[in-house]
């Protein structure tokens, strides 16, 4: 059965895992019932409609996977992708931070991103600190992959929808939903968890103490891909987070060489 029938029936990452590993003690009625709707689908048709749409896919199965998204814990077993692919294999860095975040975000990474034209710069196309990484990345011709929670017909928020163009245009998105996949808040976790796979690194911004693009980073922590974060303003509640993490071990971020340096430690400053 081919992959792409098993995403357009709705099979969930973890649960292809289930079926490759063959755990079948724990395949639900609801898996088997997806599995049976992914047999009635013809795959070829479902290619020729992403043709259309100018979406092609990569599968976990393929060469030009990314190597290190392959390595997490529950990997998308197949990526829609709207742009360049040739960059999928490039080495990555994952700049996110508080939908919040301001000026201190928008000069510190005007700063730190044109130095990086070595790496391609990863985020969420969020408002705040996502929107500012791509849009800098684009005006400093530094490469720029967005990764969506939801599939290529939709886009929120409505505020970034230019920026996602420019990106689909010189860079790329990248889905692990088919196109008419809808919002729905849990996608957004999963959206992270791409964030930092395809990373070596995640750079966080500015962040609150209980600021969700610390999770991004734990994930990347937790697949022992390097943590950084910019140090802030002690009586900024968008530095708490950051301030907090960079106490517990995280690198203090205070120029691009402690980026690369951090991602590649033979690097002679």
């Amino acid at each position: 059965m081919e992959l792409i029938t098993l995403s357009y029936a709705g099979v969930t990452a973890l649960e292809y895992k289930q079926m490759t590993e063959k755990q079948s003690s724990v395949m639900t009625g609801g898996l088997k019932k997806k599995i049976n709707y992914a047999s009635s689908l013809n795959p070829v048709f479902l290619k020729e409609k992403l043709k259309e749409k100018e979406i092609s896919t990569v599968t976990i199965l393929e060469d030009e996977y990314p190597h290190l998204l392959k390595e997490i814990y529950d990997p998308p077993y197949i990526l829609y992708l709207k742009g360049d692919s040739s960059l999928l294999n490039r080495d990555m860095l994952g700049v996110v931070g508080s939908r919040k975040a301001g000026a201190y975000t928008r000069k510190s990474l005007e700063t730190l991103i044109p130095e990086l034209k070595e790496y391609v710069i990863v985020s969420g196309l969020a408002y705040g600190a996502d929107e500012t990484a791509h849009t800098v990345s684009l005006i400093n011709d530094v490469k720029t992959i967005g990764i969506l929670a939801f599939g290529h017909d939709i886009h929120y928020p409505k505020t970034t929808e230019k920026t996602r163009q420019i990106i689909e245009d010189k860079g790329l998105t990248i889905s692990e939903y088919p196109p008419h996949s809808t919002i729905e808040k849990w996608k957004f976790i999963g959206r992270n968890r791409i964030i930092s796979g395809l990373s070596k690194g995640i750079l966080v911004t500015e962040a609150e103490e209980n600021s969700g693009s610390l999770i991004t980073l734990d994930m990347a922590l937790n697949e022992n891909r390097s943590g950084m974060c910019l140090p802030g303003n002690i009586t900024s509640a968008l530095s708490t987070g950051t301030n907090k993490r960079i106490q517990e071990g995280a690198k203090s971020v205070l120029s691009s060489s402690d980026i690369i340096q951090e991602l590649n430690p033979d690097y002679l400053v």
